[in-house]
């Protein structure tokens, strides 16, 4: 059985597969998916799982360079904005438009629909490199 936290096979899958500056959207459960991209939905029910409590398992196992926010949070979203900002504390935030945000989910690896039902709770992560300690040692 594998180590950590994260269980999801498919979600694990999509991020090993994940090269520098791929992208993967976690989402609430309202936001519109396209087609074309994979759709990881953990969703159980309204709250479950709620959309932090993923972006903090994925922020263990995933190494993030950049995080995209709709705009839109910092008014309709706060407090979840705030816990955002805790989260990545280190990492750079961009903002778009709700409707950039959406066209952007587009050029993600994956969707992952959680249960959360709070407005914009939408983030795309970017994914960095792990170059630290020289393997060639």
């Amino acid at each position: 059985m594998k180590k950590g936290k994260l269980l999801n096979s498919e979600l694990i899958s999509t991020m090993v597969k994940m090269g520098h500056t791929d992208q993967i959207t976690i989402a609430d459960a309202g936001l519109p998916i396209p087609d074309h991209v994979k759709r990881i939905d953990l969703a159980v029910k309204k709250g479950l799982p709620s959309f932090l409590e993923v972006i903090e398992i994925v922020a263990t196992e995933m190494v993030i360079e950049r995080v995209i926010l709709a705009d839109e949070i910092l008014k309709e979203n706060p407090n979840v904005y705030e816990e955002v900002k805790q989260i990545f504390a280190n990492i750079k935030i961009d903002f778009v438009s709700h409707e950039r945000f959406k066209k952007l989910t587009g050029e993600s690896k994956a969707v992952v629909r959680t249960g959360e039902c709070t407005p914009f709770a939408n983030i795309i992560l970017q994914s960095g490199v792990d170059f630290e300690g020289d393997a060639h040692e």
